[in-house]
């Protein structure tokens, strides 16, 4: 694994190993409800080794010229672990014969939209289990309708393609965040969630109309109580401060270089009208509730006038909006480094910036803001496959939970068994609640502080709570298993060893499972270490005779518990080494 010099950088597998632990009885103010039985997170409490600030020194001079380098498995794996929940080796194996480009636009094709989630609730009786509950009537079991689509959504995640829509989806869940505990109607966050996945590989300057004036984000950001009697400036604050253009340096208590106080307070006077209808689900405008008057704004956006329409054309002043926020050159550069900070690395410094986020913004304005060209450039980049860019990234929950599921291809019920289809996906969205990322409850409105807080990042998704309870979870899947509704939920070792060219040679074992496991190379003495976790002082033959000892005869018990023991103990150890928390 290859270390960055500079001082000031995270020194990762340090950072990973020394967490330092949080006061006694301190459950801080990044908790969970204990609704489980679980114990609530603590406050993070930074290692030592964490950021004190970002560095400055470069990380990488390549920049978005296509990459020409080796072309293998080493590469193919970062870029699948990079844009799916889980690069599994026949994942890999199956696009081996591709180019760079080829992958990349395969990656970029969208498959058909998803049918919806069901009911999984008897009780609910506003529409009949194992029907879809989205045009049903309201219901006192939003809870568990919520519930319901947490668990199709991690099912679409599990059966993803080699496509990065379900990647993308997550993204502007985060970067558009709604809150299902704040929306309560789980119709409005489904149709959220709905229109981040129609778009997430389409155009955001659409998607953003289309999330603007959006049931669940109205309802959210207070939209539907803006009228021009008494305006709410909560969503045109967010629309250019966090979904937009940035804020920008400060230039003036309550003034940023990109925009001003002024502009949120015009800006809250376009959107004035908009309400949602909880009969159709959609935003419609009002008139009545509009303010018509012309709308000035500063001169961070060169004194531009909005002229105030009457009427129903009183609704086209959302587009003029937009369109002066998408004429501004911050605007793509702000959506370019967060594409940037989610699928590479946080630190941008000065040579990523002019290498890296400006020519991509520049890609995203000549494109009319679409989605696809700005990714395919990023990820058949020279930058993208700098070994510098390798295991960087501290896994989200999700890609934890998810991902090693995925990975390892481990087996769920299907839906012939509602009950047991939901509780075995809810307890991987339940594993990364308890590891601070809750799918459809992003911490705010800005989403998670490990894409935006300065100079931690990725660093924050590890604590001294977090970090137990990723290592309790792999335990759990490598173990004995999660078992449910008379079903289990673990991984099969046996299969993942067949996997391998040589599963009886315990060091081609040993170095393919780390190949699909991990985002670089063990050094000698971590092979030698887990060589002992396989066969505490034996030699190596003593596993090649158990393993073809099986092969020879694999309905025997005892044969079979022989060698899935050991390769259990191996795989544990495995998943819990710091290294695996990287990708």
């Amino acid at each position: 694994m290859t270390f960055h010099t500079h001082e000031r950088q995270m020194k990762r597998r340090e950072f990973l190993s020394a967490v330092v632990e949080a006061p006694a009885g301190d459950t801080g103010n990044l908790g969970v409800p204990d609704g489980d039985g679980k114990r609530p997170l603590r406050k993070f409490v930074p290692s030592e080794f964490a950021n004190r600030s970002l560095p400055v020194v470069p990380r990488s001079a390549a920049g978005l010229e296509p990459y020409a380098g080796t072309w293998g498995s080493v590469q193919v794996s970062h870029l699948l672990r990079r844009t799916l929940f889980g690069a599994r080796p026949q994942d890999v194996a199956a696009v081996s014969g591709m180019t760079v480009s080829d992958l990349v636009d395969l990656l970029l094709t969208e498959p058909a939209a998803p049918d919806p989630p069901v009911n999984t609730n008897i009780n609910d009786t506003g529409s009949v289990v194992g029907t879809t509950w989205i045009n049903a009537p309201t219901s006192d079991y939003n809870g568990s309708r919520h519930n319901s689509m947490r668990a199709w959504w991690v099912d679409l995640m599990l059966a993803q393609g080699t496509s990065l829509r379900e990647k993308m989806t997550l993204f502007w869940h985060n970067h558009f965040s709604t809150e299902t505990a704040v929306v309560k109607d789980a119709r409005y966050s489904y149709r959220t969630n709905a229109l981040l996945r129609q778009h997430a590989l389409g155009n955001f300057r659409t998607l953003t109309k289309e999330v603007t004036v959006d049931c669940g984000m109205l309802k959210y950001l207070n939209g539907k109580t803006n009228t021009a009697s008494n305006p709410n400036e909560n969503y045109a604050r967010e629309l250019q401060e966090l979904f937009t253009i940035g804020k920008g340096p400060e230039i003036a208590p309550d003034n940023y270089t990109n925009y001003t106080e002024v502009d949120v307070q015009q800006a809250a006077r376009v959107l004035t009208g908009w309400r949602d209808d909880n009969q159709t689900f959609t935003g419609y405008f009002t008139a009545g509730r509009h303010d018509p008057g012309d709308k000035q704004f500063s001169s961070a956006y060169q004194d531009t006038v909005i002229a105030g329409q009457t009427g129903s054309a009183g609704a086209n002043e959302v587009d003029d909006l937009l369109d002066m926020i998408f004429l501004q050159n911050e605007t793509a550069k702000y959506i370019c480094r967060k594409l940037y900070r989610w699928f590479v690395y946080y630190v941008i410094d000065s040579t990523t910036e002019t290498n890296v986020i400006a020519p991509m913004a520049d890609i995203f304005r000549n494109n009319n803001y679409e989605v696809k060209p700005v990714l395919a450039a990023l990820f058949k980049s020279a930058h993208f496959f700098d070994p510098v860019n390798y295991g960087c990234i501290i896994k989200n929950p999700i890609d934890l939970t998810v991902g090693t599921a995925r990975a390892l291809s481990v087996a769920y019920p299907d839906t012939s068994n509602l009950t047991a289809w939901q509780n075995h996906r809810k307890y991987l969205y339940d594993q990364s609640r308890f590891m601070q990322q809750q799918i459809g409850d992003p911490p705010s409105v800005a989403g998670w502080p490990a894409y935006y807080q300065d100079p931690l990042y990725y660093e924050m998704w590890i604590n001294s709570d977090t970090l137990a309870n990723r290592t309790e979870f792999t335990d759990t899947l490598a173990g004995s298993g999660y078992r449910r509704n008379g079903f289990t939920q673990v991984i099969d070792p046996v299969a993942f060893a067949n996997l391998t060219s040589a599963p009886a040679v315990p060091d081609t074992l040993i170095d393919e499972w780390a190949g699909f496991l991990y985002a670089f190379d063990l050094t000698p003495a971590q092979k030698a270490f887990l060589k002992e976790a396989l066969l505490p002082g034996l030699p190596d033959y003593e596993w090649t005779i158990e393993w073809t000892d099986y092969v020879n005869d694999p309905t025997d018990p005892g044969k079979e518990a022989a060698i899935t023991t050991k390769l259990r103990d191996l795989l544990g150890v495995m998943l819990a080494m710091p290294e695996y928390q990287l990708m």
